[in-house]
């Protein structure tokens, strides 16, 4: 459904735009609070809100019903309709929770050693758990829908009459892979409940933090910097010899509170890092254990008796925390991880060089509180001269950022993307981007003339759109513009083409009718011009 006809149907619609930011931290949050109740977390690509959670070896510990009852309570925490649902495969799983809000049902749980069945059990409201070796019998009469692949398999199956997964089960897998090649027999395959995804083992790694208490009080920021790049090599040379890139680097400076001044000048205090490990992907384990289980709309962590707490963390500096002060974190976050020292170093002395300290500083604490796996960069070892020509753009594209948006906003880089709507400030706007992305994509071909461009001809002007309309006066004397002031000058106008009505949205509060007027001047070159409900004029832009 399109912007438009979502407005239609509902006039108050409040449209958010995607913030990938939101999105990437919230799925980070969410796999932090999974490991509650399973240490197998992976978020599914391309399915924000749904994770693949491992369900196996937990017979002593309550079983599978007790871990999806963990996993709905901490769900139902982010969402009031969270679904759990646990099956030998993800496919079928994940069906479950796409299927009709499940109600409760008394179920059999199967003994581990096949050899008796258990009582029978009650399930809370959202949970829903396929028996072993049922995952086939489940999906056949599930819509196709929920198998995953591509749009013209699926489009193809659809034209001949197959609408669920039975019926795409129930052909034979020679025509299959005949017709369709390997895609069609990896959907055949999940139709029977034949996934090859699994949770991956999350890592948890260690706290990476260095603290330095500094043998005086000092109000510049040189000694710090000093200490800094020391702390910060150190920490990078681990990072490598594990593996991992800085995806972010934490700088906290202690002050001394013997000083008086204003605690809004400082900020908030020292706030703890949650790390968030990596999660593997799932779509290249196999062979992993007995169940997989499906779970949408998380929430933060909360207690489980599956896993006992674990240890609070000890404090970084102990002799620096156990005197009065006040401290001040700020983090830096590259366009991606790093695990050089330079243009990490940068980024944190451009931050050190906009930071008004409000007081003198008596240490220092340098952590990374996030990390990613390390790139590995390809080089002639015989040339001692060779660099990573991408690397040196990224560390100018980050020195850019640091600068020109210090509040991370991601306002530096942008790409322009097509609006849906006939308004002229609507047809278009500027979008976040990654710099390196956009210099990697392939410039896309110009599109060829059908007949050749004489040599005359000449290219059309381009509208050039200000931020927003200016209000400006216009004469117009028989209803044709004729002179417009615009910032204290008048504006002659020798040729005016319209009007041009415009209008739309009628369904929305802002609806708008315009008409436009194409007028050039003497002076500025060819302005557009509008008015609306002939009372004010505004100047859109200009052509170029």
């Amino acid at each position: 459904m399109l912007l438009p006809e979502a407005r239609a149907c509902c006039a108050s619609l409040d449209v958010r735009p995607w913030d990938e930011h939101a999105i990437r931290d919230a799925v980070l949050a969410a796999s932090t609070a999974l490991l509650a109740a399973s240490p197998q977390v992976t978020p599914v690509a391309g399915a924000p809100g749904m994770w693949w959670v491992g369900a196996n070896g937990f017979d002593a510990v309550g079983g599978e019903v007790q871990l999806a009852c963990t996993l709905l309570a901490i769900a139902q925490r982010w969402h009031p309709d969270a679904r759990v649902a646990i099956a030998d495969s993800c496919v079928a799983a994940r069906a479950a929770t796409w299927a009709p809000r499940a109600r409760s049902r008394t179920v059999r749980e199967r003994d581990p050693q096949g050899v008796r069945e258990r009582d029978p059990l009650t399930l809370p409201d959202g949970i829903t758990i396929i028996p072993a070796g049922q995952c086939a019998a489940y999906l056949a009469p599930a819509p196709l829908g929920l198998v995953p692949m591509e749009h013209d398999l699926r489009d193809a199956l659809q034209s001949l009459g197959l609408r669920t997964v039975g019926a795409l089960a129930s052909l034979d897998a020679g025509d299959i892979e005949k017709r369709w090649g390997p895609d069609g027999l990896i959907a055949w395959r999940l139709a029977h409940g034949d996934d090859p995804r699994r949770p991956g083992l999350v890592r948890v790694e260690a706290a990476r933090s260095a603290s330095v208490e500094l043998p005086a009080a000092v109000e510049s920021t040189e000694p710090v910097l000093f200490v800094l790049r020391a702390q910060l090599q150190r920490l990078l040379r681990e990072c490598v010899e594990d593996g991992r890139a800085a995806a972010a680097v934490a700088i906290t400076l202690v002050l001394d509170a013997g000083r008086q001044y204003p605690i809004d000048d400082i900020g908030s205090e020292m706030r703890g890092h949650t790390h968030v490990p990596e999660t593997s992907d799932d779509t290249t384990a196999k062979g992993a254990g007995r169940r997989a289980s499906g779970g949408r709309e998380e929430s933060p962590p909360a207690p489980s008796p599956l896993i006992p707490s674990p240890l609070p963390p000890k404090p970084l500096a102990v002799s620096l925390l156990s005197i009065p002060q006040r401290s001040i974190t700020r983090e830096v976050r590259p366009a991606r991880p790093l695990a050089r020292l330079e243009p990490l170093f940068d980024q944190c002395r451009a931050l050190l060089e906009r930071w008004s300290i409000p007081a003198p500083i008596i240490g220092v604490i340098v952590s990374i509180p996030a990390t990613a796996p390390l790139a590995a960069d390809q080089g002639d070892l015989l040339i001692p001269s060779w660099r990573d020509a991408a690397m040196n753009a990224e560390a100018v594209f980050a020195r850019l950022r640091a600068v020109l948006d210090p509040d991370n906003t991601g306002t530096v880089v942008v790409h322009p993307e097509v609006g849906d709507s006939h308004r002229p400030e609507d047809t278009g706007r500027w979008i976040s981007a990654d710099a390196m992305t956009l210099g990697a994509a392939p410039i896309p071909a110009p599109h060829s003339a059908s007949t050749p461009a004489s040599p005359t001809t000449i290219a059309a002007a381009v509208l050039r759109l200000l931020a927003s309309p200016e209000p400006v006066d216009v004469e117009s004397p028989h209803g044709i513009p004729d002179a417009v002031w615009w910032h204290g000058r008048r504006l002659s106008i020798t040729t005016a083409d319209g009007p041009e009505r415009l209008s739309g949205d009628w369904w929305r509060a802002d609806t708008y009718a315009r008409d436009y007027w194409r007028c050039v001047t003497a002076d500025e070159g060819e302005l557009l011009l509008y008015h609306e409900a002939s009372v004010q004029w505004y100047v859109q832009g200009w052509y170029d």
